[in-house]
């Protein structure tokens, strides 16, 4: 498994922006897909936006346009620029990397949008 680090969470008013960053400890980063996840309390994990090995976007209805995935293989780090933060997306962020039929989780990092 590969290891994963978040970071880049914190307290954001509404409106604001948050960039999440997630390093991967792999030599082959290049060949995962990889995506964010969310955890708000009392409700499911839920997918947030993906970007596959060759840099195919998809993004859950409720982050289109304001949201942006990216990835940089050259640092083996995947990125969540957020904007236009609302109170709705305070939740947990998990990053995920998917090759085969083996994904990895990281720890999480906290995202709290509120004035």
């Amino acid at each position: 498994q590969v290891q994963l680090v978040e970071s880049g969470g914190g307290l954001v008013q509404p409106g604001g922006s948050l960039r999440l960053s997630c390093a991967a400890s792999t030599s082959i980063f290049r060949l995962y897909d990889m995506a964010w996840y969310r955890q708000a309390p009392g409700t499911q994990r839920e997918l947030v936006a993906t970007i596959s090995r060759d840099g195919n976007r998809n993004y859950a209805d409720p982050v289109k346009g304001r949201f942006a995935i990216s990835r940089d293989n050259a640092k083996n780090t995947v990125y969540l620029q957020m904007n236009s933060l609302k109170p709705e997306d305070t939740a947990v962020y998990y990053c995920n990397a998917r090759i085969a039929a083996r994904e990895s989780w990281g720890q999480g990092t906290q995202v709290t949008v509120s004035s």
